[in-house]
């Protein structure tokens, strides 16, 4: 039997052909996506900055997030910023990072969604949801995006934190973003395991309250999002105080 490691004559002077082709049935792996984004650009990069939050309720998800964008976390470019989308009737997805990277990865998150629904004539589950948005992050080139999802089906309520590696954790409630330290203090306090969809929103209002405070990339107001398991609720409101 022909053995490839021997070594094979030649001519004289020509180059001996290289026969170590490795394990035929090996899977091929292809390069992951990379950003040609230098350190000097990301200075000039319009980032949410942000707090969010997720908050689960045995009746739905309370979400919450601030309201402003920056650049470089030192300027802020946008007061009125909604970090918070629908991705389909019982699910929504909430943003912090790169704000041209998240505007791309929730229309795609959607058209895989709707591709599903119209394929299969209904919804995706909530975790089945989770891990084709953790693909897509590891697998896209969606730049500096860091999620969270939240969602309602049968198996009841949702939250999953989702990072730019794919990976997807799920908890009764998280946070995410610049503010994350100061919010999850708060949600550690308060939360408990039966709270009405109302005192869910007041913890939330808290919770990114609590981070404006002291996180110079959060504020400029709050959007509240109840996700129920046919409906997707968003309301701004400029003025925090008002619902604590």
């Amino acid at each position: 039997m022909f053995d490839p490691q021997e070594s094979v004559p030649t001519a004289p002077g020509a180059e001996t052909p290289n026969l170590d082709v490795g394990d035929p049935y090996e899977p091929q792996l292809g390069p992951l996506p990379e950003s040609n984004v230098s350190d000097g650009d990301l200075d000039n990069v319009t980032k949410t900055g942000t707090t969010i939050v997720g908050i689960t309720t045995p009746d739905g998800v309370v979400m919450g997030s601030d309201m402003r964008a920056s650049l470089g976390g030192r300027v802020v470019s946008n007061k009125d910023v909604q970090k918070v989308e629908e991705i389909q009737e019982n699910a929504a997805l909430s943003m912090s990072g790169s704000v041209g990277g998240a505007q791309s990865y929730i229309r795609s998150l959607r058209a895989e969604a709707s591709l599903y629904e119209a394929r299969r004539g209904e919804y995706m589950s909530i975790n089945a949801l989770s891990t084709m948005a953790s693909n897509l992050l590891r697998g896209g080139p969606f730049f500096m995006v860091v999620p969270l999802l939240a969602g309602m089906d049968d198996e009841g309520a949702h939250v999953y934190s989702l990072d730019p590696t794919g990976s997807s954790l799920a908890d009764e409630y998280s946070a995410q973003g610049s503010g994350m330290p100061y919010a999850l203090g708060v949600l550690e306090q308060e939360y408990g395991d039966d709270l009405t969809m109302d005192e869910a929103e007041t913890i939330a209002a808290r919770a990114v309250d609590s981070a404006t405070e002291r996180d110079t990339a959060s504020g400029n107001g709050i959007h509240l999002t109840r996700v129920t398991r046919d409906n997707v609720e968003i309301v701004g409101h400029q003025d925090i105080d008002d619902l604590l």
